[in-house]
């Protein structure tokens, strides 16, 4: 049973062992702390959408040795 409980400190989230596989749960985690972090952004849509290509850039250009033939140069 999945129960969730309200406390001065914070929230707690209770769910079986077999509720969902750990990846699931993890996806859902990091969801929650994304809009936790934007909560009080100002950034616009267009802004968030450059920064977005600039850090995916740099991650292709890091780590693109890994997928060698999956792009020609």
């Amino acid at each position: 049973m999945l129960t969730v409980e309200r406390t001065d400190q914070g929230i707690i989230i209770r769910l079986p062992n077999d509720a969902a596989d750990i990846e699931d749960i993890q996806r859902m985690l990091n969801y929650l702390s994304y809009k936790h972090a934007i909560k009080n952004s100002e950034a616009t849509q267009e802004e968030i959408d450059e920064l977005a290509d600039e850090v995916n850039s740099g991650w292709w250009e890091a780590n693109k040795h890994r997928f060698p033939g999956l792009m020609e140069e």
